[in-house]
């Protein structure tokens, strides 16, 4: 009697869904959005002018001088390379973007590199620039009333046209590669390797996501390094309450008046383990500390900076109450003429009840006395 097992009659089930015009797209897709990086030469890392006396170093990674003016241009990148490769993304069928703005800009400008359609759901209070660059790289603008409502309503917009709700939210942390591949983290530090301090004290950074900060700590961790990372957050956020809380459900009831960061709720993508401390920055600081950028470089930037750059100079004036030398690394996150009828505009400022003199004149007596302001 024979041992071997039988096997049923029944036929092998196989289907096969391979797309050979879909496979070629795909590989011409990725190929364009890899040739933009490799088109782009590396942002520069400016230095802001401290006492030479102090032994400090304060320097502002640039990510205005991408393709599409900000920081989210590395973001919408990874994440189009990650939908991409995914299968997500698909000829024909838009992409969709809950985002206040730049993330916007930038994934307009992938959407059109690639020649699929692309809508961006944003609060209706989003500055005009952000609006008019979005539309101008070739994006569809659908506004919201209530900021909490982005969510959702993508989602609904990806069912009702078949597309992909991008979701960088949910996606920012993981469609980067932290432990290196010329992401922010890895070129502030080849930047650095030939100052006096290669090694920062601090770095720090703003949440909108919290890509950003999660790949900039991930990274210092994997290579041993004992930068610190702090997260500077703006009012109506509930990035700082969350985390001083660990409640991970905490929410707030208004938006950001700092566009590209803060939100209302702890987003996803957002790794609270992983960063080392947390600031919670008033909007009059955020804006007192990017018009001291202006005074200090020349340069305007957009109020996010400025919220980094508060808090960064918060450091510094530790550090120098201590007698420690050593270097600091914010970032300039996206250029200010974008918010020439908010950031830079008194009118605005009193409209908002926002008084930024006595922010102001914080930093200026920090810079001149070295000594910050009780």
């Amino acid at each position: 009697m024979s041992t071997t097992p039988q096997i049923s009659a029944g036929a092998t089930l196989d289907v096969d869904r391979s797309d050979p015009a879909y496979r070629d797209w795909l590989k011409e897709a990725v190929r364009k959005v890899q040739a933009d990086a490799n088109r782009s030469a590396d942002t520069h890392l400016l230095r802001f002018p401290l006492p030479e006396r102090w032994g400090i170093d304060l320097y502002l990674k640039d990510e205005s001088t991408h393709p599409t003016g900000s920081l989210k241009h590395r973001l919408a990148r990874s994440l189009f390379l990650y939908g991409l490769c995914n299968g997500w993304i698909r000829p024909d069928r838009p992409v969709i973007e809950a985002s206040s703005g730049s993330t916007a800009v930038s994934e307009a400008y992938f959407a059109k590199l690639i020649g699929v359609p692309f809508i961006a759901v944003m609060p209706r209070t989003t500055s005009a620039e952000k609006i008019r660059l979005i539309e101008f790289h070739g994006g569809r603008c659908h506004f919201v009333d209530d900021s909490r409502k982005m969510y959702e309503e993508s989602a609904r917009l990806a069912v009702e046209t078949r597309g992909h709700y991008m979701d960088q939210f949910t996606y920012a942390e993981r469609a980067t590669d932290w432990r290196g591949n010329n992401n922010i983290a890895e070129s502030i530090f080849r930047q650095l390797r030939l100052e006096r301090f290669p090694e920062p004290a601090w770095i720090v950074a703003t949440a909108g996501t919290g890509g950003t900060s999660a790949t900039l700590a991930r990274y210092v961790h994997y290579m041993q390094y004992d930068t610190r990372i702090c997260v500077a957050d703006p009012d109506n956020s509930c990035f700082f309450e969350g985390w001083t809380a660990a409640d991970p459900d905490v929410t707030c009831d208004c938006g950001s008046r700092i566009e590209g960061i803060g939100r209302p709720r702890m987003e996803p993508s957002f790794v609270p383990g992983a960063i080392d401390r947390m600031m919670k920055v008033p909007d009059a600081a955020s804006v007192a500390a990017v018009r001291a950028l202006e005074a200090a470089i020349g340069r305007k930037a957009g109020g996010s900076t400025g919220t980094g750059l508060w808090s960064a100079l918060k450091i510094v004036a530790e550090m120098v109450a201590e007698g420690r030398t050593g270097s600091v690394v914010t970032l300039l996150c996206d250029p200010g003429d974008r918010y020439l009828d908010k950031y830079y505009s008194d009118a605005w400022l009193a409209e908002q009840g926002l008084d930024i003199a006595p922010y102001a004149a914080a930093v200026a007596a920090f810079l001149a006395t070295g000594v910050w302001p009780d």
